[in-house]
């Protein structure tokens, strides 16, 4: 395992800069995620790392030692890197078996550690002998991660790795695979575009938009309180109200809600921007008096449903509640606020 450190780090492409002097702290056996939507840097800096990409300036290093500078990089196959690309990247003229096998020495290409791998992957061991073109795309990036997670490398590179699975596959591949690092304390770099991904697997996520590093922080700690509106726009639900601080309480279109910014405090009649999260919003019948709203669409998902709403006054909401008593399209529904929202002024 290796502590990743990135100092600095800057590209462009055509006289265009995609990353912008990013900074990145990555502990020894740490699985991090790098969040960000498409064409934000992340695959760059992920590829800067594995060694396929020389930085224009800042550096990568593996435990306080440089890899990759201008000028002065560490070749790919020294930096003792697994990395899996978006779509898997496997040998077409290799059959599963030599795959999976081809990074490790001779000595430990052994039937156990294919077996090993195979099971990591949920694959069948009938597909050892099956090449590529004959797998589904799913199998595909499967075995990819088998291939990258078997030499036991320093560090893991994900770049988007569960994008081709359909969603239990996902979501199995992603638990297993986190398991699976935890264990070997092999340090984990994911790149992906998902938030439900990013918080479920990662010890840390570090969000980036337009080549920076805008926030790095705990799951809990980054859906709790983003450092801007974009932030919080970006990682899970958001209700974004329009209000005014009186108080401890902001004023907005849904009533008074309680202001979560004892940290920052603002100064009475401030104009604010307020992050009201779905689980926060409750409906209740329309006569209970307060804000209300019509129901524009339900979707239901197992034990809990969305709700958008419209509310009287202009602005649309998501609340995400119990299955249970979920109003039907149409129908006008009172609307209240759970709990304390972050305000941006």
């Amino acid at each position: 395992m290796s502590r990743v450190t990135v100092s600095g780090l800057s590209r462009s492409f055509g006289g265009r800069p995609v990353l912008r002097e990013v900074d990145l702290d990555i502990a020894d056996g740490e699985m991090m995620a790098v969040l960000g939507a498409s064409g934000c840097g992340k695959t760059t800096m992920l590829r800067i790392i594995a060694g396929f990409l020389e930085p224009h300036g800042g550096q990568v290093a593996f435990d306080g030692v440089p890899v990759a500078r201008p000028g002065g990089s560490l070749p790919p196959q020294r930096r003792r890197v697994g990395y899996v690309p978006q779509e898997g990247a496997l040998f077409p003229h290799l059959d599963v078996r030599r795959n999976i096998l081809f990074g490790l020495p001779r000595r430990e290409r052994t039937a156990d550690r294919l077996g090993e791998m195979l099971a990591l992957a949920e694959l069948p061991a009938s597909v050892a002998t099956s090449y590529p073109h004959q797998l589904s795309g799913g199998q595909q990036q499967r075995v990819a991660l088998a291939r990258a997670l078997a030499p036991r490398p320093r560090v893991v590179l994900l770049d988007e790795p569960f994008s081709s699975l359909d969603a239990s596959l996902r979501v199995s591949a992603g638990r297993e695979v986190t398991r699976v690092l935890r264990a070997a304390g092999t340090t984990a770099v994911l790149v992906t575009h998902d938030q439900g991904e990013a918080l479920s697997l990662a010890d840390r996520v570090a969000v980036m938009d337009a080549g920076r590093i805008v926030q790095v922080d705990t799951p809990a700690g980054l859906y709790a309180d983003p450092v801007d509106v974009r932030v919080a726009a970006f990682v899970g639900g958001a209700g974004l109200l329009p209000a005014t601080v009186r108080g401890t309480t902001a004023t907005c279109v849904l009533g008074d809600v309680v202001v979560a910014n004892g940290h920052q405090p603002l100064l009475d009649g401030t104009a604010v921007t307020l992050l009201v999260r779905p689980e926060q919003i409750r409906l209740v019948a329309a006569e209970t008096g307060g804000a209300c709203a019509v129901v524009d669409e339900v979707r239901f998902y197992g034990p809990y449903a969305t709700v958008r709403l419209t509310v009287d006054g202009g602005p649309q909401l998501v609340a995400r509640v119990p299955t249970a008593g979920v109003p039907a399209v149409g129908v006008r529904v009172g609307v209240q606020v759970v709990g304390a929202a972050r305000a941006y002024a």
